[in-house]
């Protein structure tokens, strides 16, 4: 009984897959799917025949669409035998026998009776396995990260160690897909009836993927704060996506070889937040201050705050209170390179025989000289 149904299954099977098929991207793809088999269209609005060929065979004639964005690998028992990324429509071609079909030019006894008994010798199932298998070429978003706890790094412009916990996201694109399905693709998903999602949960592959960045990310921090070519400020980090992904990749290429071995790159990165510990925060309000008072406008801010010392000392201290703050802004003359400005003395003003004169007369009128004296010095002011 068994052999009987092997060669019902064989002939039957033979004949499905004779037909040619069409095979394109499934419908309904989340925008994360890299990897995922091709689907052959079957049936069409009810007017399409081939609704019993083989999953694991394509004919030779059939076509296949390759969309924007995706590439197509091709396995043959197991093995990559080609890859197209230009979109359009190719045709199936291959000198396997379960792959030959009599609408093609493949022979009656090839295409049925060589077939037949192959599949008959594997209990009526092709000894073959050909794969069409979609890889997505696109950026691949929503890859989050996060920290549990401070991660801690060596900052170039602080000097000195700091600390923060960040969550954020990236994302990845595979810019090798002959590596990333041979190196990193787990064999369940090369059987062309899975999805493969860096989101999915479930997806132990993607998992490693999340702890390698995870654990990349101090480096990371590390690489952006010490380039000179950032100003070295961990400032700049959530304004420059593009920056912070570049030390991100280059981190976990050092450490786990993603595009080297995987094929895989971190493109660009969102920082939702930092959250730094205290003693970085207490650093970064140091900063900030050394900030304000550097250059010009920490000159003007000097010369205005002295300007208001000394005039709440003239108001409340007097004398004593304007040579404490001259003493003050000469300590200060020397800080920064900052110098308090100095009024030139006044020169002297010259003698005015009037004023003389008029001060005479208001001595003669106190009784303070007499009549004799005030005509002498007016004299002499005049010069009679």
């Amino acid at each position: 009984m068994g052999l009987i149904q092997a060669a019902v299954g064989a002939i039957g099977g033979t004949l499905a897959d004779q037909w040619k098929d069409f095979y394109t991207v499934p419908a309904g793809l989340p925008p994360t799917a890299a990897l995922f088999g091709a689907v052959a269209q079957g049936t069409n609005a009810g007017r399409g025949s081939n609704t019993r060929g083989s999953s694991n065979i394509i004919t030779n004639g059939s076509k296949i669409l390759i969309p924007e964005g995706y590439g197509l690998l091709l396995l043959q028992d197991g093995k990559v035998t080609a890859f197209a990324a230009e979109p359009g429509a190719y045709e199936w071609r291959s000198d396997d026998i379960n792959s030959k079909s009599i609408f093609t030019g493949g022979g009656f006894v090839d295409s049925l009776i060589m077939q037949s008994w192959e599949r008959f010798k594997f209990g009526g199932q092709p000894g073959s396995q050909q794969l069409a298998l979609f890889v997505s070429l696109k950026e691949l978003p929503d890859n989050r990260f996060g920290t549990q706890s401070e991660i801690y790094w060596d900052d170039g412009f602080l000097n000195t160690q700091v600390g923060a916990m960040t969550r954020g996201s990236y994302t990845m694109k595979i810019v090798d897909p002959i590596l990333f399905v041979k190196n990193f693709v787990p064999a369940s998903y090369l059987q062309g009836d899975r999805v493969f999602d860096f989101t999915d949960i479930d997806n132990a592959a993607a998992s490693q993927l999340f702890n390698e960045v995870v654990s990349s990310l101090a480096p990371a921090f590390s690489l952006y704060t010490n380039d000179p070519g950032k100003g070295n400020r961990i400032t700049k980090i959530q304004q420059d996506s593009l920056g912070f992904a570049k030390s991100l990749s280059a981190a976990v290429e050092n450490a786990y070889q993603w595009q080297s071995d995987r094929g895989l790159a971190i493109v660009k990165t969102a920082i939702v937040s930092i959250e730094y510990d205290a003693n970085t925060r207490e650093l970064l309000k140091t900063v900030q201050r050394a900030d304000a008072l550097m250059g010009a406008r920490g000159n003007s801010n000097l010369q205005a705050s002295v300007a208001a010392g000394m005039q709440s000392a003239g108001e409340n201290g007097g004398a004593a209170g304007m040579m404490g703050i001259g003493m003050a802004s000469g300590m200060m003359g020397g800080i920064g390179g900052l110098q308090q400005p100095v009024a030139p003395a006044a020169a002297p003003a010259a003698d005015d025989p009037l004023a003389k004169l008029k001060k005479a007369k208001e001595m003669l009128d106190l009784g303070l000289i007499t009549q004799a004296d005030y005509d002498a010095l007016k004299s002499k002011t005049l010069g009679l």
